[in-house]
């Protein structure tokens, strides 16, 4: 049950980083104007913005269910809407795959990490995120709920890092890719609908 978890946990991360959104066409941007060494050194920022996250979640929700184990159960209904509210708002948009490199500042690496590192800390929709997605996937009755927090937080790290490292790296090779295959995006949009729906099922039922 625990290993089939955390590969759950692990494949709908890999889905989720894959999918458009702002933090990887960030990367694909930067990497593009100023390089893949720019483009990684972001990606060190948004990793380092998660591990926040990971810990204010961490802490903020072992403390809830040692406290208040219904008002834990609250949290995983409000997972499961929030969820079900972010497919909604993929729906929604435009499944085409849009970025530019115009009006892109050349910057440092420095510059590059510590502004992904703010764009990530400063985002409360990242922690509702996380508020909402990780709870659902605590793996054990008999670890601490912060140890299998950061046991999480730490493999959406690598499997992030991996995919944007990919970007940072691939760059130039994944924008022609996009430009040539349109239905590209719609995959990706139905892939992102499909994970929150089911969790958001699973957690209900």
């Amino acid at each position: 049950m625990v290993l089939e978890t955390l590969i759950s946990f692990v494949l709908a991360t890999t889905i989720l980083a894959i999918s458009p959104g702002p933090d990887n066409i960030f990367v694909l941007t930067q990497s593009l104007v100023n390089g893949a060494k720019a483009g990684l050194a972001t990606v060190f920022g948004l990793m380092l913005g998660c591990l926040f996250h990971t810990t204010l979640v961490a802490f903020g929700v072992s403390e809830i269910i040692k406290q208040h184990e219904n008002l834990f159960f609250l949290i995983k209904l409000f997972g499961a809407s929030y969820l079900l509210y972010l497919s909604y708002k993929v729906y929604t948009k435009e499944s085409q795959i849009i970025f530019s490199t115009k009006n892109i500042i050349k910057r440092s690496s420095l510059e590059l990490f510590w502004k992904g590192f703010l764009m990530n800390v400063l985002n409360p929709k990242v922690t509702i995120f996380f508020f909402a997605f990780f709870p659902q996937f605590l793996f054990s009755n008999d670890l601490s709920e912060i140890f299998q927090f950061y046991v999480l937080g730490i493999l959406f790290i690598i499997v992030s890092f991996i995919v944007f490292g990919l970007i940072a790296f691939l760059g130039g090779t994944i924008s022609n890719y996009l430009a040539t295959n349109k239905n590209i995006g719609l995959y990706l949009k139905w892939s992102q609908i499909i994970v929150f729906v089911s969790i958001s099922i699973f957690i209900i039922l």
